[in-house]
């Protein structure tokens, strides 16, 4: 029998010939990455077992974005801990301030995940770097620990669940909108514990940024891992950002998959996730009659180049809303520097929109737009549950980049050719 990409790349790392799900495996990893809410914790375990050093401090990363700039006196002290730690430790990929971005954004920016690795994060959307062809997912703060000091981590080989997707694009479309699409279809705990695996020639057509995002949100099905097979976008894209060797691994044509769906691209509209549940999805076209307090375009899904290019597409010449405000969010430093180069500053802002530094901010109801009572928010973030941006009675619908743009111009939620 053979293996899927997910199979051989864990069964590398543990050192096997073969692998099959639920098998326990013993696995190197090539990363351990934490971030501003969740290492501390590491941090505390790290001094409870008498740990001396890390296994490699090339290989352990931390990155403050969640509470960046620090909003209050427990995040900054959160911050002077990891600060301290990563100095004593000789932490060589320490990111914070003006070097600092929202992790997943900024690990493949920066070359730190290549295909073929296993990275593992205290963060539940580090399924992000399935983009690349890695194995990525996410952990609890004391397994990250584990995985600090001695380089290694046991996982349970999951099952694979193969979307093969077939047809053409519509105009705006794009991974978030499939991957709510997704959602829609199968549920939150539609792959629960599962290997996403997306393949066919429309998956060929999306961009890198796209890609992202869909990796990024298997976790909202209870995926174990999103990933995808390499090809030459993939491969253009380490070349210019990494220079460490990497490893591609296909999936054999035999190899055994928990469940196939045939996925027609030119079907997916501009799926919208109501709330509180990212799986709760409607078309934007039906949602005209509610009003939205709030526009959020940024976060680890949708902060990227791409998703800026369009939003800026989309309000050139127009103004937002005037009850709506609309927060703008590129997800690292180099983002935001190069829309600010395009121009895009400028179309955000001569739209009322407010530009905000490199931060996670209002996705997990941290700072920079909190919401109050009865407020609703459409927002390019991956989660809408109960209280996720603010107030407990506060709601937020997760949408793309255009459905986003086109709701900040209307202050109803709407599809992008009302607006153009």
């Amino acid at each position: 029998m053979g293996m899927t990409i997910t199979e051989k790349i864990l069964a590398a790392h543990a050192d096997k010939d073969y692998v099959e799900p639920g098998e326990i495996v013993d696995c190197r990893i090539d990363l351990a990455m934490a971030n501003d809410i969740t290492a501390p914790l590491s941090l505390e375990e790290f001094e409870k077992v008498g740990a001396k050093k890390v296994f490699d401090p090339n290989k352990v990363v931390f990155v403050l974005d969640h509470f960046t700039p620090n909003k209050d006196i427990l995040s900054a002290e959160n911050c002077k801990r990891i600060r301290e730690f990563s100095i004593k430790y000789g932490i060589v990929n320490f990111f914070e301030g003006g070097q600092c971005g929202i992790e997943h954004a900024l690990l493949p920016e920066k070359g730190l995940v290549v295909a073929g690795d296993v990275v593992i994060g205290a963060d539940s959307h580090t399924c992000t770097y399935g983009a690349l062809g890695a194995f990525s997912t996410g952990m609890g703060s004391t397994d990250i620990t584990y995985g600090m000091v001695m380089g290694r981590i046991w996982f349970k080989v999951p099952e694979s669940i193969k979307f093969h997707c077939y047809g053409k694009w519509q105009k705006w479309i794009t991974g978030k909108e499939l991957i709510l699409h997704i959602l829609g279809m199968i549920g939150v705990d539609g792959a629960l514990y599962s290997a996403m695996e997306y393949t066919g020639d429309a998956i060929g057509t999306l961009s890198m940024d796209s890609r992202f995002t869909i990796a990024n949100m298997a976790i909202e099905a209870g995926g174990k891992n999103g990933i995808f097979h390499v090809d030459e976008k993939t491969i253009a894209f380490m070349k210019e950002h990494a220079t460490r060797p990497y490893t591609v691994y296909e999936s054999d044509g035999d190899a055994k998959y928990k469940q196939i769906f045939e996925i027609d691209v030119s079907k997916v509209g501009f799926t919208v996730a109501c709330p509180s549940l990212p799986s709760n999805a409607k078309d934007a076209g039906e949602l005209g009659s509610v009003d939205v307090d709030q526009v959020v375009i940024g976060s680890c899904t949708n902060g990227r180049l791409e998703d800026l290019e369009m939003v800026a597409e989309i309000l050139k010449g127009k103004k937002v809303a005037k009850h709506t405000r609309c927060i703008i969010i590129p997800a690292t430093p180099a983002i935001y520097g190069e829309a600010m180069r395009r121009g895009y500053f400028q179309i955000f802002l001569d739209a009322g929109c407010i530009i905000s530094p490199p931060t996670c901010g209002p996705c997990l109801g941290g700072h920079m737009g909190i919401l109050a009572r009865g407020e609703k928010a459409v927002a390019t973030t991956n989660r809408n549950f109960i209280g996720r941006m603010g107030h407990p009675e506060s709601e937020v619908y997760l949408a793309g980049p255009a459905v986003a743009a086109a709701t900040a111009i209307k202050g109803k939620i709407v599809r992008p050719e009302e607006v153009i």
